[in-house]
């Protein structure tokens, strides 16, 4: 029975060892190595996307006009809609945006709705158990004074095993006490994607 037994766990583990030598294999990458598995939106399209058309809006006349009257742009990042065929992390796409602004050192930049609420908390529990030196008072925020908002879209062109896939992202600069649309852009990517007949 005891010989049995052992043979039989023997066989189950060497079966599980083998099949572990044919499993998953992983290899380490750069973060910003381009790699397209599927077609579908993914990482360098969110970092370049935010990076080609934050570049020009920065680089637009009305960031001149702006700074020519003495004042540095104070700038929020709103909603960005998905409006594509596909589930995209939009805060992906908006961190990204934000760390292109930030790094950029050409505007200003505040906390998102979400990160105010935390921040509010936080000076609401200083107000209560912080020294009067050290805490920080609640209506001393930086308003922003313009507003970036947009939408991600896509189109899919598809025929058996092929298809192209085309994404556009719209954004749009809005200054917040005027409803003004200072700068529209948008930034467009096509990808060819072909399938073999036995992924189909």
């Amino acid at each position: 029975m005891n010989r049995m037994f052992f043979r039989a766990t023997g066989l189950a583990l060497a079966t599980l060892m083998l099949a572990g030598c044919g499993g998953t294999k992983v290899s380490r990458v750069t973060h910003d190595s381009v790699i397209d598995l599927s077609g579908r939106w993914n990482d360098t399209d969110s970092r370049l996307v935010a990076e080609e058309i934050l570049r020009d809006c920065l680089n637009s006349s009305w960031y001149n006009t702006y700074t020519a009257q003495g004042q540095i742009p104070t700038v929020i990042v709103g909603e960005v809609r998905n409006r594509s065929h596909e589930h995209i992390d939009a805060e992906t796409f908006i961190k990204d945006m934000e760390r292109t602004l930030i790094n950029s050192g050409k505007v200003d930049f505040v906390a998102n709705k979400t990160e105010r609420d935390q921040l509010r908390e936080e000076k609401a529990d200083q107000a209560t158990n912080s020294s009067v030196e050290t805490r920080n008072q609640a209506g001393e925020e930086s308003g922003a004074k313009l507003m970036l908002i947009g939408t991600i879209n896509s189109i899919v062109d598809r025929e058996g095993g092929k298809s192209v896939v085309f994404y556009q992202v719209n954004l749009e600069l809005v200054q917040i006490d005027s409803n003004r649309k200072l700068w529209i852009g948008d930034k467009k990517i096509k990808k060819y994607v072909t399938k073999s007949s036995s992924s189909l």
